[in-house]
């Protein structure tokens, strides 16, 4: 519950944040592009490009609210007995504030874990931050697993 509450928390903070500028025309679509490329990458099990996309103090929270860094979270894509058969977002809205982006979808993945199926629904918010090096996506929160009959506006 702390979690959540922390998470609540820093939303509200970002939306009083003022921004300190215009952002770069391009921008939202630049984020938006990369967390598309982030989800692929995670659907293709390629962790190459998850190893570029994500910074070493990259950090996501689960529904759950267990915190996985970037380290655990590549391990974890390297599992054989991992497979995703679907890995795909919709309901994508990027909101910039300054050097600040979130990324907020709904989430379906399915495929086989150590030979199980699983097929499920979440919302997630994913934070990028811009840096010299261009934006980096520094932090991810995803919601508790949504039942299959759950509309995807709730």
């Amino acid at each position: 519950m702390k979690t959540i509450s922390r998470m609540f928390a820093l939303g509200i903070v970002l939306a009083a944040m003022p921004t300190p500028g215009h952002a770069a025309p391009n921008d939202e679509k630049t984020v938006a592009a990369l967390d598309t490329e982030y989800q692929a990458a995670v659907r293709k099990k390629d962790v190459a490009a998850m190893d570029r996309l994500l910074p070493a103090n990259f950090v996501l929270v689960t529904g759950k609210g267990r915190v996985i860094g970037k380290a655990d979270l590549l391990a974890e894509e390297r599992r054989a007995d991992l497979v995703f058969t679907h890995q795909e977002d919709t309901q994508q809205t990027v909101r910039i504030w300054g050097d600040t982006a979130v990324v907020t979808a709904l989430l379906h993945v399915a495929g086989t874990d150590k030979g199980q199926p699983f097929d499920y629904s979440l919302w997630f918010s994913d934070m990028y931050l811009r840096t010299p090096q261009g934006w980096r996506y520094t932090f991810g929160q995803a919601s508790i697993r949504l039942p299959p009959e759950t509309p995807p506006h709730q």
